[in-house]
């Protein structure tokens, strides 16, 4: 009896419940078992990757178009680039960058390298919009505050206050639709505390959530109440 030849079609992953299968079937129970949450974590992690392997051109692309759309029409993108330059700092295209990335994040600032866009991350424009003022603001505040990223948790959380503040990803449409955030009152404070102290913890300086949260609290009062350049908060 000849031996049984191997399959081409990748197997389920047991342990994940993940089938990593092109077939269109296996497509459709991975985004089931996602929605139902009979995915593992690692099943989740790995169907990420998989999604961001193939559309990552794709992603980069329309990241780009909407890079260079905002660069020219949006009111707020405009009006922080026209702030960065009178501080004698310049961003267009050449150095706001759309790439994949594998950390959970949006977007980053490096003072050296300029701004980084998360392609795989970004859902559509207005997304690309919050994110790209969000590390406009950062930019802002490098050349204006002469902040020291490397090791001032206290430099950095101000900026971190800021720019969520300021840039409008914490407007409460947003929250409500992207977070399902409800409350009316004071949901713009709590959501710049927790995002700040999100990425205050995410800084390899800072030793735990509490510390970050610590240090957000510190200077909360001045920098929530800092809307430079803006006259006021504008989204």
């Amino acid at each position: 009896m000849p031996d049984e030849q191997p399959s081409n079609t990748p197997e389920r992953q047991q342990d994940t419940d993940y089938n990593p299968s092109e077939d269109w079937t296996a497509k459709w129970s991975n985004v089931f078992r996602l929605a139902t949450g009979r995915m593992t974590d690692e099943g989740s992690l790995q169907w990420k990757k998989d999604r961001d392997d193939r559309n990552e051109e794709a992603d980069c692309a329309k990241c780009e178009k909407n890079r260079d759309y905002l660069l020219q029409y949006s009111p707020i993108v405009r009006f922080m680039r026209e702030k960065i330059n009178k501080l004698g700092g310049d961003l267009h295209s050449e150095n706001i960058h759309c790439r994949r990335c594998d950390l959970p994040q949006s977007g980053g600032f490096e003072k050296d390298y300029g701004i980084l866009l998360c392609a795989n991350h970004l859902r559509n424009q207005g997304h690309t919009e919050d994110t790209m003022a969000h590390e406009m603001i950062h930019a802002y505040d490098h050349l204006r505050f002469q902040v020291q990223w490397e090791d001032n948790l206290r430099h950095a959380a101000c900026s971190e206050i800021r720019a969520s503040t300021l840039s409008g990803e914490c407007r409460w449409t947003r929250e409500f639709w992207t977070k399902n955030q409800w409350k009316f009152t004071q949901q713009l404070q709590e959501c710049v505390r927790r995002r700040a102290t999100l990425s205050v913890a995410g800084r390899p300086y800072c030793k735990d959530d509490v510390q970050a949260a610590k240090v957000v609290n510190e200077v909360w009062d001045s920098c929530f109440s800092d809307t430079r350049p803006f006259d006021e908060v504008y989204r």
